[in-house]
Formats: structure tokens, sequence, C-alpha cells
């Protein structure tokens, strides 16, 4: 089906501000910037912010908010921001230390006595800041298939956690944990009483009029005049299920709009006031905004830039002399950025629904560079064509992998072997069983195995035999992509299977031991 994007001006004000202020590649070359990388990247919508000196320059809506309608996005439609989501967990912190009910620096077991991980000195010294600048030891998103998108309650996460064995010291190493901010969250609802979601709308959203803007990810399937989520499923755009990520809210489940993040820009800006009023105090602000993790040295294809450091929900960079403060957020079918530049008192956001792109970031780091008066880069040409390259060489390696399963390889050991119940000493179990239809010849003795997990229900593998004792296993959910799975065999006996899903989700390997 052929892609229809419609361009839908929502805002385009220039409040206050002398025209020259305005780049041109604002007011000349935005709506055709987007509406090509809407196109290239097949992204059905799309939501563009700019916020400076304390006033709304660009709000619009691109696109429509599933694919195959006309239901165009406007200034209010609510998008999932995923990670973006950790500055608000982050303030919350701050703002309980502000009212003197917890300290930054406090140990976790202070608020949650029951809380373990493996090492006990590591359980007895962990603090608040440690759980939310991913200083933990563990190696980034270690752990998260475990809790994305399962059934485990944010009580079980937590548990589950704890039990992993971090691949780092601890406090040597960044590595992003998810898990973190779902334990922030506990904290939070100890020590106020209230809920994480409760916390955030009664501190944050209401005194900000952020009246539209949601907590969790069953208030956003209720919402009205929501983005849907798309992903690429064999390489056609399509729509998903909206997910339930509600055991890690506090990590990245807020919904939220242009028109209510342009109210939280605004008050990032000018040191917590909204409408002349302090809603956040800038102390906090501030606090939010410690540097305490060495993420990594960065380079920049054409701009001067040496390093990217983390705080409380933010992630902080040198670019050009100035420093940006900013996340970036992902959720299946969502990818979206949050930019500012405090010096500048400039603030960028911009909103996707589909996880395929990088065009969330081209842009934001071309209208970043207009208003700082650097060159035009064309960053989004740039950014597909490395897309496109890196799309060919999955769609070889899928092309070769299928071909080898056309070939119907036989085990070297009779299926019936392989199934069973298998456990990771962490998770929990795994079970496959054959796929068979005896009405059926060709399906009857085709090597094929399903997949069940104890904690995702909803989730199933189809596991097909390439040779070598390893099996292709395509998940019911796209996003957790299609990973080669290796069976090790001893004595002629199967002894295990090593799990993948896809690096948006999880980087490590999960070793499931036969029972």
């Amino acid at each position: 089906m052929k892609i229809l994007f419609i361009t839908f001006i929502i805002i385009f004000s220039y409040i206050n501000l002398p025209a020259q202020e305005i780049p041109s590649f604002i007011t000349d070359s935005l709506d055709i910037y987007v509406n090509r990388g809407l196109q290239n990247w097949q992204i059905p919508g799309a939501a563009v912010l700019i916020v400076k000196d304390g006033k709304v320059v660009v709000a619009k809506g691109y696109g429509v908010k599933e694919l195959g309608t006309d239901d165009k996005v406007d200034e209010n439609t609510l998008f999932m921001i995923g990670s973006n989501t950790k500055a608000f967990t982050g303030t919350a912190l701050a703002l309980l230390e502000e009212e003197s009910k917890l300290k930054l620096d406090d140990k976790v077991i202070k608020y949650l006595p029951d809380f373990k991980m493996k090492d006990e000195w590591v359980t007895n010294h962990l603090n608040l800041l440690d759980i939310v600048s991913h200083r933990m030891g563990l190696e980034t998103f270690q752990g998260d298939f475990m809790y994305w998108t399962s059934d485990l309650t944010a009580d079980e996460v937590i548990e589950k956690f704890g039990k992993l064995t971090p691949k780092y010291d601890f406090r040597t190493k960044y590595g992003y944990t998810n898990a973190g901010y779902a334990i922030a969250g506990k904290v939070i609802e100890k020590v106020s009483g209230l809920s994480w979601g409760e916390f955030v709308k009664e501190k944050i959203f209401k005194p900000l009029e952020m009246k539209r803007t949601v907590p969790l990810s069953v208030d956003f399937m209720n919402a009205d005049n929501i983005a849907k989520p798309h992903t690429l499923v064999e390489g056609k755009m399509s729509v998903i299920p909206i997910q339930n990520i509600d055991n890690l809210a506090p990590c990245g489940s807020i919904g939220s709009s242009i028109n209510d993040l342009s109210h939280w820009l605004i008050a990032q800006l000018d040191s917590g006031k909204y409408n002349n009023e302090s809603v956040i105090p800038f102390s906090a602000i501030q606090k939010t905004r410690q540097l305490l993790s060495i993420e990594r040295r960065v380079r920049h294809p054409y701009n001067k830039t040496h390093y990217s450091l983390y705080g409380m929900g933010w992630a902080f960079q040198d670019y050009e002399g100035r420093e940006i403060v900013m996340h970036t957020g992902g959720v299946n079918g969502f990818v979206t950025s949050l930019t500012l530049v405090p010096e500048e008192k400039l603030g960028i956001v911009v909103l996707t629904n589909t996880d395929q792109n990088a065009f969330f970031q081209s842009l934001k780091w071309e209208i970043l560079d207009a208003y700082l008066g650097l060159p035009y880069r064309n960053y989004d040409s740039t950014f597909y064509a490395a897309f496109l390259k890196r799309r060919e060489a999955n769609e070889k390696w899928l092309k070769e992998v299928r071909d080898s399963i056309s070939l119907n390889f036989e085990p070297e050991l009779d299926l019936s072997e392989f199934e069973g119940k298998y456990l990771h000493d962490v998770y929990g179990f795994a079970e496959l069983k054959k796929i068979s239809d005896d009405s059926n010849t060709e399906l009857k003795h085709k090597p094929e195995l399903e997949l069940t997990l104890e904690h995702h229900s909803k989730l199933k593998g189809k596991l097909e035999y390439i040779g070598n004792n390893r099996f292709l296993c395509t998940y019911s959910d796209p996003t957790y992509g299609i990973k080669v799975f290796p069976f090790e065999i001893e004595n002629g006996k199967i002894k295990s299977f090593d799990l993948y899903v896809d690096d948006f989700i999880d980087y490590q390997a999960y070793k499931f031991v036969k029972q």
C-alpha cells in the first residue's frame, strides 16, 4: 500500500521573536525536510517542537496517527516517549529531597529493606544516585529481556534484577539499566505514599498543566487522540499492538504530546518556572543535572564534541562550546528525542510512531545546528544511507539462513529430544514443543519447534532448524527480532540452548538448561 504523508500544520508561530532570530532552515526548509524524512523512513506520523527563549516557536504535527488512515497528528496527539520518562523520575526523587523526605545518597535498603543484590556488600552500599545513573556494574540492557512486556509485577522485576550477576564491578563502568528506575519508582512510592504514577501526576504534570500526559501505558491505551505504534515486518511498515510496560513504568511508560512537553521544556529552560511561577525548585533541577557517570567518549562527524555523561535521567554532552542536556526514548513502535541547550534557552522535541528510524535524531541535530549558526549537513541523508546498508546486509543474512531452512536438514538428534522444559537460573522456564500436523505430510516431517516462556504469556517463537545444532527463532512480536539459537549437545543429550532477542531489547544471551 502506498503511504501518503500529508503535512498537517498545527502551530507555526513566531511569538515575540524577531524574524532574524529564527533560522532560515526553520522558516524555509523544515516542512520539506520532515516530509522527505517521513517518506524515506516510512514513518506514518511525527510531531516536532521547538522552544526558544520561553516561547513556542514551532509545534507541528505531520502525517497520520495510524497507517492506512487519514487521522492526522496534531499538537495534542499522544506518543509514548519511552526513556524520556527517566528525567521525570529523576525529578521526582529530587523533589522528595527538597521536601526533606529522603536524601539522594541514602541507601536503597533504607526504604526497601528486603531488596537484595547478588553481592551483599553492594546490597548494603547501593544508593539512590547509583540506581538512576547506571553505575551498578551491569552491562547496558542486561536483564531487560526478562522484564520487557513480561507478566512480571514491578516487585518481581526488582527481585529478579537483584539476582543478576553484574558484568562489571560496582561503580566502575556505565551500563544503561532500566530496572534501576523500577527500584526508584518503589522508593518514591514508599516515601511519598503515592504510586510513582500518581506522584508524577500530582507533583509535575498538574502544576505544569500537562493535562493530557499520562504516566502509564495502560492509561495510554485508553486515551483518545493517540499515535499508534508501528514497526517493520518483513520490510513492510505495520501497525503493532500497544504493549503494557508498566512493571518498568518509571523508566519509560509516559505518553505525552508536544503541547504538553512544551510546558516541561519551558520550565526546564527557565529555572523551573512556568507561567511566571516556580513549579519545580531550581535546586531540584540542578540535582537532576549532576554529572554522575561517565558514559563514553563521543565523536561527531562534523562538529566539536568530546564526552557523554549521565545524571538523574538526563544525558549530557559538550557540543561546540555548549552543554547539551538530552535523552532519547524507544519503546515498541515509538522512538523520540528531547534536547535542551540551557545556554541558548533552546529546546527541541521530535516524536515518531515507528521504532525503525533515525530521523528522530537527524532532525534534532539539523535544528540544533541551525540555531547555533552551523552549516547545514543533511544528517538524515547520511543516517538513511547507513540504515539502508545495514538493512541490505540483514536481508542478505536472513535469505541465506532461510535457504538453509529450505534444505530441510535433519538434526543429529530426533526432534523429540529437543522438546521439554529448560531453566534459566534467574528468569525461570522456557518450553519447546514440536510443531506438527499429522494431516500435512510436509509439516509433519519439518524440523520445527514452538517456544513458550514462563513470564511472557503473549510471546511465542517459531524455531526452524538450520544445521549445526542451531535453530532460527522468529518471534510472534516482531520487535523481539529474528535470532539464531545455538544448542549445546553433550554425550548425545541436549544440554542447553542460548536465547537471544533483538538488540533493541537486550544484547545478552540467556542460557536455558534442559531439565
